[in-house]
């Protein structure tokens, strides 16, 4: 028999498989402490929880017989996943079960917004009949700009057609082939602020969609556009959006979520008139709740009969004879796959990974999911990791391809990555251990370089003319950007070569422009692999 201990307060209908198992016992404690949790945790097989109990590293070993972590919801910031996967112990939780509840919230708060619905609501209810100040419009016929085409995007993207709306859909792994199967128009950014009548936010927070609609893109829009973000709160600059709607650019907005959460009682969307607010109720559903649940629990019933599972966000462990082989090559890989998204623009489509070398003899499969996911994290941030970044490629129509060669080009062991894109382009890097150097990039696309991956480096494109490095060392200086080191790689004297400089800080986004403008130079690219 297992035991299956409940910290938390979940419903009996969303453990009911488990409560059913025969071979399975199910306790519910919940509002334990960290000591009383330490205390009996050894008893179980498994733990359920959700938010409440925070399963820390002290808990994690104490639970001797531990074999799977639950949580029932989509976040995992309360489980000590490295104690969790040092120790065996799968962690799963539920990212599917809230989709619909979510979709529902972000549909349900863009037809609140067309047609003032709040708004009215309170006016009504303290007795005044007014019926002019809110005229709203129709969905149907308008042009909606969904940023972000994953599950939940996708939704909501089908019940806006249903509407009769017209769809710009953006995601960086949308291709034109999966687009036209979803029946969406595939778009830009920058498409999408121009031509839109309503924006709905459905990406991650990154560091590339912080403010990814902020100032610049609120002077473009249309006149009298409307704005819904249930995602992630700092995707839309706050207060520019204020500042678009108290210009008239902007006629509304509707978020569920805010750059700090509780937000501030003096946050100015909280006194406007034009912008509809909930408390980060996205996921809150009776059966959004349920079903978390019930994912979770089955999927905790097959870990403990050892059966094929999913959502897993930890890694189980491997062979150590395997693990001591490929262990050293982790953090090459992932910032391999890091560096060449980081200079691909279009949509990917085929994820190469080749090893060359004595790799070629090892089942490399975890050292392909730390490649893919340092391909994946530009775009989905802490939501992918080594366990479900193939799953996650997979969902976006990305093929991950793995070749071996015995032989490499004079290296012990070599790591290509190839990124093929929608529109057939191709991008390479390559890299390796080098005794006494550590790792290093030993080529970029068709260019042999020699480069450690880390840090802030600029990638510039550029024809083999006289005079090219000195004006690129000049215009940083300018602009108070130090060069740390420089790689130049060329095939042949006078025509294609790359340029590859390390520096010593983030470069400002206006100095990448004028770089790009300098003579010769056909592009410039900046890399972080922090």
């Amino acid at each position: 028999m297992f035991k299956v201990l409940v910290s938390d307060p979940i419903s009996d209908l969303g453990i009911q498989k488990l409560m059913d198992a025969q071979d399975v016992t199910v306790e519910k404690k919940t509002g334990l402490s960290e000591d009383e949790l330490i205390a009996i945790i050894g008893e179980y097989d498994g733990l359920l929880v959700r938010s409440q109990t925070t399963v820390t590293e002290r808990i994690i070993d104490a639970g001797t017989n531990l074999k799977v972590i639950g949580r029932a919801g989509v976040g995992v910031d309360n489980i000590n996943l490295e104690a969790a996967t040092k120790r065996g112990i799968v962690v799963i939780n539920a990212p599917d079960g809230n989709t619909i509840t979510t979709c529902e919230h972000a549909f349900a708060m863009m037809m609140a917004l067309a047609r003032h619905i709040p708004q009215a609501y309170a006016k009504t209810i303290k007795g005044t009949w007014d019926r002019k100040t809110f005229l709203g419009v129709e969905l149907r016929g308008k042009t909606l700009g969904v940023l972000g085409m994953g599950r939940i995007g996708s939704e909501v993207a089908k019940r806006a057609k249903a509407f009769g709306m017209d769809i710009l859909a953006y995601d960086p792994f949308l291709t034109a082939d999966r687009a036209e199967k979803m029946e969406v128009k595939l778009a830009s950014v920058d498409d999408i602020v121009r031509g839109a009548d309503f924006i709905t936010v459905h990406t991650p927070l990154t560091p590339e969609t912080r403010h990814m609609i902020s100032r610049p893109q609120f002077e473009v829009m249309k006149k009298g556009m409307r704005i819904i973000n249930c995602a992630r709160g700092g995707v839309i600059d706050e207060l520019a959006m204020v500042e678009a709607i108290d210009s008239g650019i902007v006629a509304g907005a509707a978020f569920d979520v805010f750059e700090k959460e509780p937000p501030q009682a003096d946050h100015p969307f909280l006194s406007h008139p034009q912008i509809i607010v909930t408390p980060h109720l996205g996921a809150s559903t009776v059966e959004a709740q349920e079903n978390v649940a019930i994912d979770v629990s089955e999927q905790v019933l097959h870990i403990l009969r050892n059966e094929p599972f999913i959502n897993a966000v930890n890694i189980p462990p491997v062979a150590p004879s395997v693990m001591n082989r490929l262990q050293p090559y982790f953090n090459l890989g992932e910032k391999l796959g890091s560096f060449v998204t980081q200079i691909t623009n279009a949509a990917i489509r085929e994820i190469h990974v080749e090893y060359a070398g004595d790799l070629a003899d090892v089942d490399t499969q975890p050292l392909t999911r730390y490649i893919v996911k340092g391909v994946l994290s530009r775009h989905f941030a802490g939501d992918v990791n080594i366990v479900n970044s193939m799953h996650l490629a997979k969902t976006r129509d990305v093929n991950v391809v793995v070749t071996k060669a015995s032989k490499t080009k004079g290296f012990t062991n070599l790591l290509t990555v190839t990124l093929k894109t929608e529109n057939d382009e191709e991008h390479l890097v390559a890299g390796t251990l080098l005794q006494g150097y550590g790792e290093r990039i030993v080529q970029l696309n068709k260019f042999p370089v020699d480069i450690a991956p880390e840090g802030h480096q600029i990638v510039v494109s550029h024809n083999d003319k006289p005079g090219i490095i000195g004006l690129v060392g000049t215009l940083l200086g300018q602009n108070d950007v130090n060069i740390g080191s420089m790689q130049v790689g060329r095939k042949i004297v006078g025509g294609a070569a790359i340029m590859l400089l390390t520096v010593d800080r983030a470069v400002p986004e206006e100095v990448l422009v004028k770089l790009a403008g300098l003579s010769e130079i056909n592009s410039a690219e900046e890399v972080i692999l922090l």
